[in-house]
């Protein structure tokens, strides 16, 4: 087996969901700039749109999260075609 071939930075960091504002805590070598205090420790801090708690098919629910407004930007675009 090959020896340093693994990160160094291997460390906790902290996933933040946007859209329910879910935290948890996992090991990664992601690089990051922001951090996030959890119980008193401060973590690196990753964000995400979406994860194991807001998604449709973890959660059993069906919603609709519209982060950039492409909804409305397609029915702007195609409005002229209505009749």
């Amino acid at each position: 087996m090959q020896k340093d071939i693994h990160p160094g930075n291997y460390r906790l960091v902290a996933f933040k969901d946007m859209s329910n504002d879910d935290v948890f805590l996992t090991k990664s070598t992601a690089d990051t700039k922001e951090t996030l205090e959890v119980d008193g420790v401060e973590y690196p801090l990753i964000k995400l749109e979406i994860s194991r708690s807001s998604h449709p098919f973890y959660t059993g629910k069906s919603k609709l999260i519209d982060t950039a407004g492409r909804i409305d930007k397609f029915k702007n675009k195609y409005a002229k075609f209505k009749k």
